[in-house]
This record gives structure tokens, C-alpha cells and sequence, in this order.
């Protein structure tokens, strides 16, 4: 009898709608000692730190998408690739291969380590074979709106978002696992855990 085989790392991309709790999921896969990646906030860090993306960003929109203080106005770009899906065709095409690159380099700096990957278009960008389990966080159409509205959006600034992204349903059709997060965070963190 032989020894037992080494576990394979966790490769676990994390999806959901809007307003669904993403990040909150996230969360609780750091407490339990994942390594996280946010997709989100590999573009936050771009738009804050990379000068080819708001010097590509300028050239394309103009000084319209600079704040006063002269960084870009992520809220007025999002006006505007929301509005046109060429905006946004070209908008994903500058910075998905830079944000695929940073957390694929990420995971192989740590080769040994379980990860967990939330990209809000995993299945829309055909990535979730980059994994070995997809998990789709999904609430009802009412709390997202609530969330939503928390956070500054309109009826007209969610609907247009929701509409470059595949409805719910797809989503959690697609996943290998779903949790619904209309509860607490304890009880989210429980849907998980368990």
C-alpha cells in the first residue's frame, strides 16, 4: 500500500451578481486562511497606480474621466462604458488581461496554497475552467437593489450594469456551488463554512 496522494491545492473562483455579497464571501475565505484575489480591487489598484491604464484611459475619454484632484473618476467611466457596449468592449479589453495577469501571478507565487479567485464575470470571460470549483453568491432581487442603492446607484445605473452581465440564474445554473446570502454575515459565513 502506498502513501497517500499530496491534496491538491483549492483553486476556487468566486462569482455572483451584483449586490450579492462577493466581497463579504471573500471576507470570510480570508478568516478562514485562503489566499484571496478581489478582481475589483486589482482595478481600483490600476486606476490608482498604473500610469499606462489612466494615460490610455485619458486618451481615450478626455480630461472628463479626471477628478480635480487628477485621478480618474471611476463613477464617470462608468457612465460611460455602461452607456456603450463598444466603451466597454474596449474598456475590458485594457484591463481583464491585466487583472487575469496579476492574480494568475499571484496563485503561482504560492503554488501550495488554497485560493479563492471573485471575478464578477467568471462564466461571461469562459474562466472557469481556471479552476478546480466555481461558487456563486446569489440574493434575492430585492436585497440587491437595497445594497445597491447603499452604495450610491440609481434604478437606471443598476439596471444598466445588470444588463452587461448574464441574469442570476445563469450564473447559478453554471456554479458548482451556490450560497444564498439574504441573511446576516454569521449566516453567510455558516453557508460557507458548511
Amino acid at each position: 500500500m502506498g502513501s497517500p496522494s499530496p491534496r491538491q491545492p483549492l483553486r476556487l473562483g468566486l462569482t455572483g451578481g451584483m449586490g450579492c455579497g462577493k466581497s463579504a464571501a471573500a471576507g470570510i475565505f480570508r478568516e478562514l486562511g485562503f489566499g484571496v484575489v478581489e478582481s475589483d480591487a486589482i482595478v481600483r489598484e490600476l486606476w490608482k497606480n498604473d500610469p499606462a491604464v489612466k494615460s490610455a484611459s485619458i486618451k481615450r475619454w478626455g480630461d472628463q474621466v479626471l477628478t480635480e484632484d487628477n485621478h480618474i473618476d471611476r463613477r464617470k467611466i462608468a457612465e460611460l462604458v455602461f452607456a456603450s457596449p463598444q466603451e466597454l468592449e474596449w474598456l475590458e479589453g485594457l484591463l481583464h488581461p491585466l487583472v487575469r495577469s496579476r492574480w494568475a501571478t499571484q496563485l503561482a507565487a504560492s503554488p501550495l496554497q488554497d485560493w479563492v479567485v471573485e471575478i464578477p464575470l467568471l462564466f461571461e470571460k469562459n474562466l472557469a475552467s481556471e479552476f478546480n470549483l466555481t461558487l456563486c453568491i446569489a440574493s434575492s432581487p430585492a436585497l440587491q437593489a437595497v445594497r445597491l442603492a447603499a452604495r450610491g446607484l440609481s434604478p437606471l445605473e443598476i439596471a444598466a450594469r445588470q444588463s452587461r452581465q448574464w441574469p442570476l440564474s445563469q450564473k447559478i445554473e453554471r456554479a458548482d456551488r451556490v450560497v444564498f446570502n439574504d441573511g446576516s454575515l454569521d449566516f453567510l459565513r455558516r453557508e460557507i463554512v458548511y
